[in-house]
């Protein structure tokens, strides 16, 4: 269990260092559109692979009812090398719902977050926390890696599947601000994309 004092720490060091560290990228403190479309696109895709696909989408469809007037086959040609495109006709489906059912809005609650199609668990709850500042525990393979390197004193989480401690102590992390929860979220995922890393983690950097 983390007890209120390491709690306190971890959330300071991981701000302070996102507020060095943070990338400037194209979705962040940009529309819920943009956010959507961005998780969409980030899934096994690194950053750079999708900096300039992204940049052309939402030139091109830069509202959920633009996409929605397209066809299904214009978003796997504009998906180009990205790879898995059925990723492209999720996130065109999830822009036709959202046209049909929400007024052309992306809605903001975690039930109807995860109704969209494509749309599981970790998106939803990264669409709350990015598009509309809220209060949850955004965990992906990332985030898992860092807790478990933090928390656990091992190299990678142990199950495949998200367990219900790790929901637990992730949620235990965040502060009750939204905003500042929602940035603590992005900054431990960032950390563990620059730096907590699978591969060559930079331990002697590591501000927690």
């Amino acid at each position: 269990m983390l007890t209120p004092k390491t709690t306190r720490e971890v959330r300071l060091r991981l701000l302070e260092w996102f507020d060095l560290a943070e990338r400037d990228l194209p979705w962040r403190g940009a529309s819920p559109w943009a956010v959507v479309v961005s998780e969409f696109m980030l899934q096994q895709t690194p950053v750079s692979r999708v900096l300039e696909p992204f940049a052309q989408w939402m030139k091109r469809w830069p509202t959920p009812s633009a996409l929605a007037n397209a066809t299904p086959g214009e978003a796997i040609v504009m998906w180009g090398r990205l790879g898995y495109p059925r990723r492209a006709l999720r996130l065109h489906a999830t822009a036709v719902m959202c046209d049909e059912q929400f007024g052309g809005e992306i809605p903001s609650t975690l039930s109807q977050l995860r109704s969209l199609p494509g749309v599981g668990e970790y998106t939803a709850a990264a669409i709350a926390a990015f598009a509309f500042q809220q209060r949850c525990a955004v965990l992906d393979t990332n985030v898992r890696r860092v807790h478990a390197r933090v928390f656990d004193g091992v190299q990678f989480a142990t199950t495949t599947s998200i367990t219900e401690r790790e929901r637990t102590r992730a949620d235990a992390l965040l502060p009750t601000d939204p905003h500042t929860s929602a940035r603590l979220s992005a900054a431990v995922m960032e950390l563990g994309a620059l730096v907590c890393t699978s591969r060559s983690p930079q331990c002697d950097v590591c501000p927690i």
